[in-house]
C-alpha cells in the first residue's frame, strides 16, 4: 500500500485516483438525524381567567425593573451585571465553548502533523550471535522528518462534531442569558424583601411605642386601685411579644442585605453605604403588559438552551454512527536519515541520497467490537430523545411559571386592597378601645385584642405589598425579560481578560466580543 519516493512515478496515477475517491466520499451526507425543533401546541392565549389588569399586547422587557421607578434598584441591577461572580463564570464558559469549537473545527484537517528529529548512539556486542568483523558494532543514526495523517471525513464524523460544538457554543451564550435573567430578578426580589423588612420593622417599633404607653396606663390604673394586676401582665406580654418580633425582623433585614451583597459581588460592609438611606417598598404599576405565549417561547433563554442542547446531542448520534463504518486515512512521511556507518556521517543528513518518504491511503474497520459501538449509538440516541423530551418539559414549565406568576400578582394585589381596609379599621379600633379603657367603660382585654390585631394586620399588609412587587418580578422573569441588558457589551470585564491573557495565549478569543455576536451568528446560520 505504500511506495518509496523513488518508485512514486509508477504509483502516481493510483495515488491520485485514491485521493480523488476519498475527497468525493468526504462530501457525502453526514450520518445521524437532522435536527428540527420539537413541535409544541402552544395557544395564543394564556389560561388564566384573571387577566383584567394584564394586557396581552406585544411588549419589550429589556429593562422591566424601571417600571418600579426606583433609581437605587436600577443602580443595584447595573452593579450586579458588572460584578456578579456567577455571571462572570458563565462568561468564561463561553470562552471555553469557543475553544472547544476551535478544537472540533481543527479535526476536519490533517489530525497528525508532526515535525521530529532524533540522534541515537548504538553499540552492539561483539560476542552476540551472527556477529562479524565486517559489521560496525558502534555507530550513530540521525533522523529529521515530517509525518502527517489525515482521516477523511467520509461519514461526517468531524462535521457532526463541529455541529455539536457549535450548538454547545450557542448553548453557553443562552446559559449566560438565562443566568442574567435570574440575576436581575433575584436582585430586584431581594431588594423588595429588604425594603419590606424595613417597613415592617418601622411599624413594629411604632407599635412598641403604643404598647409601651398602654402598659404605662395600666400600671397607673393598677397603682390607683382602678384595675387588677392582670391588665398589667397582659400589657407586658403583648409588649415583649412585639419586641421579639422586632428582633426577628432585624435578623431578616440583615440576612437580606447579606444576600444582596453576594449578588452584587461585594462584601456586606461595601453595600452598607448604598443602603444607608431608608426606602419604601417598590410599587407595581396599575397596568402590566405580558405579551403572547409565542413571544415568551422566543424570548426565554432557557428554552433556547434546551433546544441547542438537543441539537448538539443530535449531532453526537451521527458521530457515534460513524464508528460503525471503516475510516479512511491518508498517511504521509518524508524526511532525512543518515548514520555514522560506512562513508556517511552526520554531515550527510541533508544530502539528496538521505531523503526518505512514504505516502499512501489506509483504512481501518473495527469489525469485532462485541456490540460496544452499536450500544454507544443507542446511548447517544437515548440521550437525544431525553433532550427532546426535556425541551418539551422546559416549555411546559415555562408556561406554568408565567401562569403561576400572573395569578399570584393579581390575587396578591387584591389581598393588599382588602388588608388596607382592615388596617384602617384596626387603627380606629385601637383608638376607641384606649379611650374607653381610660374612661373605665371597658376592660383591658378589648384594648389588648385590638392592639394585637392591629400589629398582625399592619404586618400582613406590609408583607403583601412586598408580595405584590415580588410576584410581578417573578412574572417578568417567567416572561424571559432582562437578558437584553448585555446587548452591545462585552461578556468579560477587562480585568479578567487581562489576567487570562497574561497567563495563556488566547489569540483572538480574548478580544472584546460584542454580545450581539449570538444574534449575528444565528442569522448567518438560519437559526431564527
Amino acid at each position: 500500500m505504500f511506495c518509496s519516493i523513488k518508485e512514486l512515478p509508477s504509483y502516481i496515477c493510483n495515488l491520485l485516483i485514491s485521493l480523488w475517491v476519498l475527497m468525493v466520499l468526504t462530501g457525502c451526507q453526514a450520518l445521524g438525524p437532522e435536527f428540527s425543533r420539537p413541535d409544541m401546541a402552544i395557544t395564543n392565549d394564556w389560561a388564566s381567567d384573571e387577566q383584567s389588569t394584564l394586557s396581552a399586547e406585544s411588549a419589550e422587557f429589556r429593562e422591566w425593573w424601571t417600571v418600579f421607578n426606583d433609581p437605587l434598584l436600577n443602580e443595584l441591577i447595573n452593579s450586579a451585571y458588572q460584578q456578579n461572580l456567577d455571571l462572570q463564570i458563565a462568561a468564561v464558559r463561553i470562552l471555553e465553548s469557543r475553544a472547544q469549537l476551535g478544537i472540533a473545527t481543527g479535526q476536519q484537517y490533517p489530525q497528525v502533523q508532526t515535525l521530529g528529529s532524533g540522534i541515537t548512539h548504538t553499540e552492539l556486542s561483539e560476542n552476540s550471535p551472527n556477529s562479524s568483523p565486517l559489521i560496525d558494532t558502534t555507530f550513530g543514526s540521525y533522523q529529521f522528518g515530517f509525518d502527517a495523517a489525515w482521516e477523511m471525513d467520509v461519514w461526517g464524523r468531524y462535521r457532526r462534531g463541529v455541529q455539536a460544538a457549535d450548538a454547545n457554543f450557542l448553548s453557553s451564550l443562552a446559559n449566560y442569558d438565562d443566568i442574567l435573567v435570574s440575576l436581575t430578578a433575584e436582585v430586584a426580589a431581594v431588594y423588595v424583601q429588604l425594603r419590606t423588612f424595613e417597613e415592617r420593622l418601622v411599624l413594629a417599633k411604632q407599635n412598641e411605642e403604643i404598647q409601651q404607653r398602654s402598659l404605662h396606663i395600666t400600671e397607673v390604673r393598677f397603682n390607683n386601685g382602678a384595675t387588677t394586676e392582670l391588665d398589667v401582665t397582659q400589657a407586658k406580654a403583648l409588649l415583649h411579644n412585639t419586641k421579639a418580633l422586632i428582633s426577628a425582623l432585624e435578623v431578616g433585614l440583615r440576612q437580606s442585605k447579606n444576600a444582596l451583597s453576594v449578588l452584587l459581588g461585594i462584601t456586606p460592609i461595601e453595600l452598607h453605604e448604598q443602603l444607608s438611606e431608608p426606602g419604601v417598598i417598590p410599587s407595581a404599576p396599575s397596568d402590566v403588559v405580558i405579551g403572547m405565549p409565542a413571544e415568551m417561547l422566543r424570548r426565554r433563554p432557557d428554552l433556547r438552551r434546551a433546544e441547542l442542547q438537543a441539537e448538539s446531542q443530535s449531532a453526537l448520534v451521527g458521530v457515534a454512527q460513524a464508528d460503525l463504518y471503516p475510516s479512511f486515512t491518508l498517511l504521509g512521511s518524508f524526511g532525512f536519515a543518515s548514520s555514522s556507518t560506512g562513508s556517511s556521517d552526520f554531515s550527510d543528513l541533508f544530502d539528496d541520497d538521505s531523503f526518505t518518504a512514504t505516502i499512501g491511503p489506509t483504512f481501518s474497520w473495527p469489525i469485532f467490537n462485541y456490540g460496544r459501538i452499536k450500544n454507544n449509538v443507542r446511548v447517544q440516541d437515548a440521550r437525544y430523545q431525553q433532550s427532546l423530551i426535556n425541551y418539551k418539559n422546559t416549555v411546559l414549565f415555562a408556561v406554568r411559571e408565567v401562569e403561576d406568576a400572573m395569578v399570584s400578582f393579581i390575587k396578591s394585589r387584591e389581598q393588599a386592597d382588602e388588608l388596607l381596609h382592615s388596617v384602617e379599621a384596626s387603627e380606629r379600633s385601637v383608638e376607641i378601645s384606649l379611650i374607653q379603657y381610660r374612661d373605665g367603660v371597658t376592660n383591658y382585654t378589648r384594648v389588648l385584642n385590638s392592639q394585637e390585631f392591629l400589629v398582625q394586620q399592619q404586618d400582613s399588609y406590609t408583607s403583601i405589598r412586598g408580595d405584590v412587587a415580588r410576584s410581578l418580578i417573578a412574572l417578568y422573569k417567567a416572561l424571559g425579560g432582562g437578558w437584553e441588558l448585555r446587548e452591545g457589551n462585552d461578556f468579560l470585564p477587562s480585568q479578567i481578560r487581562d489576567e487570562m491573557r497574561e497567563r495563556t495565549d488566547w489569540g483572538q478569543l480574548l478580544e472584546p466580543q460584542s454580545s450581539n455576536e449570538q444574534a449575528d451568528k444565528k442569522k448567518s446560520e438560519g437559526r431564527q
